[in-house]
C-alpha cells in the first residue's frame, strides 16, 4: 500500500494492445509521476467487472499530478487529481 504524500508513477502499460480491455486509468497519465493524496478504500476491480469476470478487491487512491507535466498551457500551480487503482501505480 502507498501512503499519503508518497511519490508514485503510473505504469507505462498498454493492455489494450494485448486484447479487449476496460481501463479506468487515463492514457495521458501513463508514465507520469504524481503524489498520493489519500486512500479511498478497496473496491472490486472495474477492469474485470466490465467483462463479468470475478473481480479482486484493489486499493483505490486519489493521486495528484502537476498540470504542467501533463499539459504546458494553463496556470503554473494547477494540479490534476485522479482516482487510480493500486495495480496501476509503482514506485519511481
Amino acid at each position: 500500500m502507498f501512503q499519503p504524500g508518497e511519490t508514485v508513477r503510473v505504469k507505462d502499460d498498454w493492455p489494450e494492445q494485448r486484447g479487449p480491455v476496460h481501463i479506468r486509468t487515463p492514457y495521458y497519465l501513463r508514465g507520469a509521476t504524481g503524489r498520493v493524496v489519500r486512500l479511498l478504500g478497496s473496491f472490486p476491480n472495474p477492469e474485470d467487472l466490465a467483462f463479468a469476470r470475478p473481480a479482486a478487491t484493489k486499493p483505490l487512491y486519489h493521486v495528484r499530478f502537476p498540470r504542467q507535466t501533463l499539459w504546458p498551457e494553463g496556470p503554473p500551480n494547477d494540479e490534476v487529481q485522479v482516482e487510480i487503482y493500486e495495480h496501476w501505480l509503482e514506485k519511481p
